[in-house]
């Protein structure tokens, strides 16, 4: 039987669960939301490398990602040029886009990510 490995539980969820070989990482947003939406994709793409690093894998193993942002028609294209200059080169993973309301009004960008695990 394989283990179930949690980086960073809390009552309300883990950051990481790591399963069978793959790394899921929860919702992951910027810290400092003053940023526009470039700022904030960069930030979001910041913790989630650390997350895959914390878990033993790296952004050249994702496997799909979920991206939510607030207001699609204004900021699509600027997190499309930064999420498209931090995917490693032939590695892209699949994806899916959409506009959501989110849990906070100075969030701009939530992005979830799984990986295959190890490097």
């Amino acid at each position: 039987m394989t283990d179930i490995v949690r980086i960073e539980t809390d009552p309300r969820r883990s950051r990481v669960v790591v399963y069978n070989g793959v790394v899921h990482v929860g919702g992951m947003t910027a810290d400092d939301r003053s940023q526009d939406i470039k700022g904030q994709t960069r930030q979001t793409l910041e913790k989630i490398e650390q997350f895959l690093a914390r878990a033993g894998t790296d952004k050249s193993r994702l496997l799909t990602a979920q991206i939510w942002i607030k207001n699609l028609a204004r900021d699509f294209e600027g997190m499309n040029e930064v999420w498209n200059a931090w995917t490693a080169p032939n590695a892209a993973p699949t994806r899916a886009t959409a506009q959501c309301e989110m849990g906070a009004p100075d969030v701009l960008v939530e992005i979830i990510v799984t990986a295959a695990a190890g490097r």
